[in-house]
């Protein structure tokens, strides 16, 4: 059964993957067999992330690139393309967040939010279906929602409006892209422990609220969404296609 779950001679490209979840998914893929591809926009974070696979002796390269910019994606496939290298397996997990109420919010930061966080999953997604479908070998995509794919806050409306996006994008390539034997699906974590969360674990009301609310009571942590992340990247998941897993504590199953 362990075949199941076996990456060896897969290469899987991980979006926003120097930090954070990002980087849990790429190491895990890793350790499960996969080249990856690590992605960012900043060397230093770059630099750090493959001295750390490197030195478990995992298989990584990196590529500087806005996630949200067209011709820079396509620039490097276009590089993978001519050392064939071919990309099995995507991970769109860049995205950032910001808060402020509707009423005071600017329609740059609006747009500035749902480019990073939707219409760059389109865009990577796209570039790497185009090629699995020429190559006839299938793929995955695994696209990163959240609890807000299913649930509003207030002062976040950019992000949830991207996140719920991301659940009816990932229907969509299903719809369109299983007949290539390319299964799209999703993740939704929960309110994770991470340094981009850090000011909301320090915030004794926030910190509470987020314990008290999930039936886990705890936060979760970056090591609990790799295995949802490797199932769905494996051939123990062929048959499941359009799906959003929520990794959330039970968070959502209550009231």
């Amino acid at each position: 059964m362990q075949t199941l779950f076996n990456l060896e001679g897969k290469v899987a490209l991980i979006t926003g993957s120097t930090r954070g979840l990002g980087f849990a998914y790429a190491q895990g893929l890793a350790q499960a067999g996969a080249k990856v591809i690590l992605n960012g926009t900043q060397q230093q974070h770059m630099s750090a992330a493959l001295e750390k696979l490197h030195a478990q002796d995992l298989e990584a390269e990196g590529f500087l690139f806005n996630v949200a910019d067209e011709e820079a994606i396509e620039s490097v496939f276009r590089q993978l393309d001519a050392r064939d290298v071919h990309v099995d397996i995507v991970i769109n997990n860049a995205g950032i967040q910001f808060r402020k109420p509707m009423l005071e919010l600017a329609l740059s930061d609006w747009q500035r939010v749902l480019d990073v966080n939707l219409t760059s999953t389109f865009l990577v997604s796209r570039a790497a279906a185009k090629r699995m479908i020429e190559r006839k070998r299938g793929g995955k995509i695994i696209n990163i929602g959240s609890l807000t794919s299913e649930a509003a806050r207030a002062t976040v409306a950019p992000y949830t409006a991207a996140k719920g996006g991301i659940k009816m994008l990932t229907k969509s390539m299903a719809a369109e892209w299983a007949a290539f034997n390319i299964q799209t699906n999703g993740i939704g974590p929960g309110y994770i422990l991470t340094d981009m969360n850090e000011a909301l674990v320090e915030n004794e009301t926030f910190n509470q609220w987020v314990c008290s609310s999930n039936p886990s009571g705890r936060w979760g942590k970056p090591d609990e969404l790799v295995g949802t992340a490797i199932y769905l990247a494996s051939s123990a998941s062929n048959y499941i296609n359009g799906q959003m897993i929520y990794v959330d504590g039970g968070w959502l199953a209550t009231l």
